[in-house]
């Protein structure tokens, strides 16, 4: 008995052992904001007071454009992930992007409001701040969800929509990334909010490409970094708490939907593992008119993982 309770000592102290080195290996608390604009916030950012919070935009191209581009992110993503898009856009269009309350170093929304309406209030603020008052408005994933928000309830300053693989409708993924999954479990996120597992990162954003080799050390630098921004972590479990309410409430937003109408173009990954592809065919059967390209090699994040090519439409949709 005495050395079965030896065994069980020693056990016991290895576990913790290997957890406490765990622990310190992925060590990684909250950084604050400022520390991180050297790298992610040069020229052209700029950082709007809006609704209480510091806004990270950036505003290119030229002035007299009456119909600039909105380009809007989805979870965990920032503005950097349409620099593809925009590199190209702001030759010609005024393209104007920025990080949305809980992520990138916009962080979280000062009443912790991560609500549908809260979230087209606050791209209204921000436009309004910009003075830009009718414009051609693109979103993918929750940024596209809050784009067809906003087109249904001020469809006056929406010239054109276009969605990327969108979120609305009830979903059914077929995998979900390892971060996501994590931020659901409400008993983990204290654990979270201070660890972060470079490796977990990278695991995340591979899952939302169609070919995750297009995954570069720079990119899971990046959303390794939004992650880190202080409170980032927090308000994605608390987005996520707001998708499970927004879930039992998909009948009601897919009535909006049908309702929309404002020419749509809508663009998919037909390897989106998170809203697959049967969504893109809902969206194209209830926005009369819309037009649907799917790019059957690419993934959640189309625009990202091959900007030229998903933008080519979007040229010809823009310039009718």
């Amino acid at each position: 008995m005495k050395l079965l309770l030896r065994s069980l000592a020693l056990l016991a102290g290895a576990v913790v052992f290997f957890a406490l080195v765990g622990v310190f290996l992925t060590w990684a608390p909250d950084r604050p904001v400022d520390g991180l604009k050297a790298r992610w916030a040069q020229p052209p950012s700029q950082f709007l007071a809006v609704q209480g919070m510091q806004v990270h935009v950036r505003d290119e191209g030229p002035r007299d454009d009456v119909l600039p581009v909105v380009l809007l992110h989805g979870t965990s993503a920032s503005l950097h992930t349409w620099q593809g898009w925009a590199g190209t856009l702001k030759a010609q269009r005024r393209v104007i992007r920025f990080d949305m309350p809980g992520f990138g170093l916009t962080g979280p929304h000062p009443q912790d409001d991560y609500s549908m309406a809260a979230y087209v209030r606050f791209v209204a603020g921000v436009l309004d701040q910009l003075g830009v008052q009718r414009f051609v408005l693109a979103g993918n994933s929750l940024g596209g969800q809050v784009a067809w928000e906003f087109a249904h309830a001020q469809p006056q300053r929406v010239h054109q929509l276009v969605l990327v693989d969108a979120a609305g409708y009830a979903m059914a993924p077929r995998a979900v990334p390892l971060g996501f999954r994590i931020a659901r479990v409400e008993a983990l996120r204290p654990l979270v909010r201070n660890t972060l597992p470079r490796g977990m990162v990278e695991q995340s954003v591979r899952s939302v490409y169609g070919d995750p080799s297009r995954v570069t050390p720079d990119l899971v630098d990046h959303y390794y970094d939004m992650a880190q921004r202080a409170g980032n972590r927090r308000a994605l479990g608390l987005r996520v708490d707001q998708v499970v309410r927004e879930q039992a409430q998909a009948d009601a937003a897919a009535a909006r939907i049908a309702s929309l109408k404002v020419p749509t173009l809508i663009l998919w990954g037909g390897r989106d593992a998170l809203i697959p592809p049967d969504s893109a065919q809902r969206f194209a059967r209830d926005i009369a008119g819309s037009k649907l390209v799917m790019f059957d090699d690419l993934g959640h994040v189309p625009h990202e993982e091959a900007p030229a090519r998903t933008l080519a439409p979007v040229l010809a949709f823009i310039a009718r």
